[in-house]
């Protein structure tokens, strides 16, 4: 059994801490940030790393600063023989870096999808294939030796939900791998780096005059988790869950069809056609549902 802190704080950090603990190397203490303001209420709630400590009875720090004095003290208390990351949300810098070797979890083919949204950008970008690296925490963004990857193909109907599920399986398996027998690390090809930019506002705005298929990459890639959503002509903000490429027909581009069964928006190449949408303050529904309602 290796002495493990753990420091993560998103869903998929979470599920990678539950898959720890039920090995030989479950963590003696997290380390995750401090609770924030959610949802429409902004009311205080806790990371989801938070949460999955306290359901696992594992001692729990949330310190303002993790590169500070103070969260190196709590951490180097525990005596760790390791130090994992994933998902923690901020830059790791001194004096962490050089008290320990750090080992992170990304959910790339590194050095391919470096950065905040690997998951996201790959869907996006239509590669057919990411995976897990554990690799050598540095200075540089994800930049650090790789100790060890795993491949895993990316589906035509993959969403972020469905991939990012696969994925926290996959990295829990290489992290322990990884703990267990200590591989050596390989430094990374820096010309072969590409970078996962943190999903912005605009990224979220679905642009009719991109083509349809990029379009529909865009919707998957942002379901559940964070959504896109699209402009009407009257300019209501419609919520956009799933959608399919019509490579034929369709409006004009940046027009809607409320014509047939479901919503159409005509795209600079072919149309999208609206499965599942969410009107504002709404639910989300079936395109269908929503043509109803509209025609009431």
């Amino acid at each position: 059994m290796t002495a493990v802190v753990y420091l993560g704080t998103s869903e998929f950090a979470a599920a990678v801490l539950r898959g720890l603990a039920d090995s030989p190397h479950r963590p003696v203490l997290v380390v995750t940030r401090p609770d924030r303001p959610r949802g429409r209420g902004r009311k205080l709630a806790s990371p989801p790393v938070a949460d999955a400590a306290r359901e696992l009875g594992i001692a729990l720090e949330q310190p303002g600063q993790i590169n500070g004095e103070a969260a190196l003290a709590t951490i180097e208390a525990a005596r760790p023989e390791a130090v994992c990351v994933c998902a923690y949300g901020a830059l790791i810098t001194e004096p962490l870096l050089s008290r320990f070797q750090i080992l992170n979890v990304h959910p790339s083919l590194l050095p391919r999808w470096r950065g905040a949204a690997p998951i996201e950008r790959a869907i996006m970008a239509g590669d057919e294939q990411t995976g897990v690296s554990i690799m050598r925490l540095a200075a540089g963004l994800d930049s650090g030796p790789v100790c060890g990857q795993a491949g895993e193909p990316i589906r035509p109907d993959d969403t972020y939900g469905s991939l990012a599920a696969r994925l926290e399986v996959l990295g829990t398996e290489l992290l322990v791998r990884t703990l267990d027998t200590a591989p050596p690390c390989t430094e990374q090809d820096e010309s072969q780096a590409t970078y996962a930019a943190k999903i912005g506002p605009e990224d979220r705005e679905l642009d009719p005059t991109r083509p349809a298929s990029e379009l529909e990459r865009t919707v998957r890639a942002l379901t559940p988790h964070v959504g896109a959503h699209m402009v009407l002509p009257d300019g209501t903000r419609l919520g956009v869950g799933a959608v399919r490429v019509l490579p034929e027909g369709g409006p004009p581009v940046g027009e809607v069809s409320f014509d047939g069964t479901r919503p159409v928006l005509g795209c600079a190449q072919g149309a999208l056609e609206l499965l599942v949408v969410q009107p504002p303050g709404r639910r989300p529904m079936s395109g269908e549902d929503y043509l109803r309602g509209r025609r009431r």
